[in-house]
């Protein structure tokens, strides 16, 4: 793994001196620039800041960074669980004359090579605050694979990231790359700060600078990394990476904007890219809802109409999710945020909550559901969708929760131990690097409009509207002709449905098309893999099997460089 360290200002271990009284000696000071020793000296003056000590680096000095450490362990178990049930199959179908025992010494080499981070970068840098204050930012990009380029993994702004967090979920982000054949490898990064804490011109020096280290190093680029949206980073942060890197690093190349995704539609986003992850963990129920063998395992009739449902999390993730299940004929009897929970037996109106949360800035008070005390994700529902934090699904309360079907809108929400109980009470996990790879996969496809320049529809939407019409009458003339008396009319009337698609497909409608399709074969895929390794209710070990075999195939065939 190579491992780079950027530090613009490195204040981050000075608090501890004269901690006490909350100062910084000159001395201090000097020895830390300089490079050298400075004397104490009574003829030098101490400044007193008659304040709280000062906190020099924005990573939170509270965060306990086991929490990232048990994620990254979490994701490495799963992983390898996954090379198990695939070791003996990777070796059966290897090429070449070689011994058995070099089979699987290349095997699992190349096993040990997937799994790895393959580079990780800290930064730390200066931002001025609307006070005058200079606050050290500090933020992390880790790449985990290069099996496939660019790398791709989105941006999260939040006070407890940290380093093992960006690799957990940038390895995550290689699996679920592979799992829905989306050709990039994995990544993530992370900006210890609370974006609420800030300003939006605080938070505009805050990217831009970021994307400026990033590009410094290497780590941005439209064939080398491309990040995307995250936890408390949407389309308005995307646009201003886009600008800052086609201003700087890329300003001679000419698919600059295709850096990064999730932008707005006028700087080069694509439509359908903001409900995309909602999107796409609907498909996900539905593809496995829909298939009455895993319906049967856990005791549930086929079919989304009238499932009961509670979502935890009420932003992109969770409202998008929420409003599709609703249109399929699913009933959300309940949602849960950070400052309160709501609950309906009779059902929630996802628009009305929607814009009562506009309105009022949270889903407190609503008055289409009472407010629930408790822990909602204990309470009884056909499916619970997990979509906010990670590790939520814990060994501690697995045995509690009554829903059958969990499909993870977040990244991590169940643990290992969670998920052993789960497992064992019948509860279908429909996991992360599948049910929430929507947004992935639409970044893919607003990737490639950059690269090409051209919006998704552009050249054939007039075609195919006239063919459309000149198929309609060419019916309705050659039905006149045979069957008309005296030169009367047989209007065509086309369907509804056809009424619809008559004019052609829209960009959104392609891209809606594209991740249905994508889904759908990506849990086909799954379905098979549980059925040839006999792995019962276990998705999770499915999706990464079908993961470790594509990408275990492309290292096999292309080989290492300089080795």
């Amino acid at each position: 793994m190579l491992r780079l360290t950027a530090r613009t200002i490195g204040l981050k271990n000075l608090a501890a001196t004269d901690s006490a009284a909350g100062k910084l000696s000159p001395q201090i000071l000097a020895s830390h620039y300089l490079g050298f020793e400075c004397p104490q000296s009574s003829s030098v003056s101490k400044r007193n800041f008659n304040s709280s000590p000062t906190v020099y680096s924005t990573a939170a000095a509270d965060h306990d960074v086991d929490d990232g450490k048990r994620f990254l362990q979490q994701v490495h178990k799963f992983f390898d669980k996954a090379a198990a049930v695939l070791e003996d199959k990777l070796v059966a179908t290897m090429k070449g004359k070689m011994s058995e025992e070099d089979k699987y010494k290349k095997v699992r080499g190349l096993l040990q090579q997937i799994k790895s981070t393959n580079n990780v970068i800290e930064m730390s840098f200066p931002i001025k605050r609307e006070t005058g204050e200079l606050e050290l930012i500090s933020a992390w990009r880790s790449q985990h694979s290069h099996h496939r380029t660019p790398c791709k993994g989105g941006i999260r702004f939040s006070p407890v990231v940290d380093e093992y967090e960006t690799k957990a979920l940038a390895a995550l982000m290689t699996y679920k790359c592979a799992v829905v054949d989306v050709p990039f490898g994995g990544a993530k990064a992370g900006v210890a700060i609370d974006p609420r804490n800030y300003t939006d011109n605080e938070l505009e020096k805050i990217t831009r600078r970021f994307t400026v280290e990033l590009a410094k190093k290497g780590f941005i680029g439209p064939g080398v990394d491309v990040p995307a949206p995250d936890m408390g980073t949407g389309e308005r942060e995307m646009a201003w990476i886009a600008d800052t890197y086609s201003q700087t690093m890329g300003w001679q190349d000419l698919n600059a904007h295709a850096c990064v995704t999730g932008k707005p539609i006028t700087q080069g986003g694509i439509h359908g890219r903001t409900s995309a992850t909602g999107r796409g963990v609907f498909y996900s129920i539905k593809n496995f809802v829909n298939e009455a063998s895993f319906m049967s395992m856990v005791g549930l009739a086929p079919g989304l109409g009238d499932k009961t449902f509670i979502v935890q999390g009420f932003g992109n993730v969770g409202l998008h999710s929420m409003r599709y299940l609703d249109r399929a004929g699913a009933r959300c009897v309940g949602v849960a945020e950070i400052d309160g929970s709501i609950y309906n037996a009779n059902g929630i109106n996802p628009k009305e909550l929607e814009e009562w949360k506009i309105a009022n800035g949270t889903i407190t008070g609503f008055p289409g559901a009472d407010k629930y005390d408790g822990d909602l994700l204990l309470e009884k529902c056909d499916i619970l969708v997990p979509a906010a934090g990670e590790r939520v699904l814990t060994g501690d309360n697995a045995h509690q929760v009554q829903a059958k079907i969990i499909a993870e809108g977040a990244n991590g929400p169940v643990t290992e131990e969670a998920e052993k109980i789960f497992h064992n009470n019948g509860v279908l996990v429909i996991p992360d690097l599948y049910c929430n790879a929507g947004g992935v996969t639409v970044s893919f496809f607003e990737w490639l409009k950059n690269l090409n320049h051209v919006s998704y529809g552009r050249l054939h939407f007039k075609y195919e509207k006239d063919s459309n019409y000149h198929l309609l009458e060419s019916v309705q003339s050659s039905l006149e002709r045979k069957f008309g008396r005296n030169g009367g009319k047989i209007p065509i009337v086309p369907s509804p449905e056809f009424s619809n698609r008559i004019a052609g497909a829209s960009e959104k409608d392609i891209v809606h098309s594209g991740l249905e399709y994508t889904m759908e074969r990506s849990a086909s895929n799954i379905m098979q893999a549980c059925m040839e390794h006999q792995l019962g209710l276990d998705l999770r070990t499915a999706a990464f099997v079908t993961a470790v075999e594509k990408i275990f195939a492309v290292y096999d065939e292309a080989g290492l460089t300089f080795t």
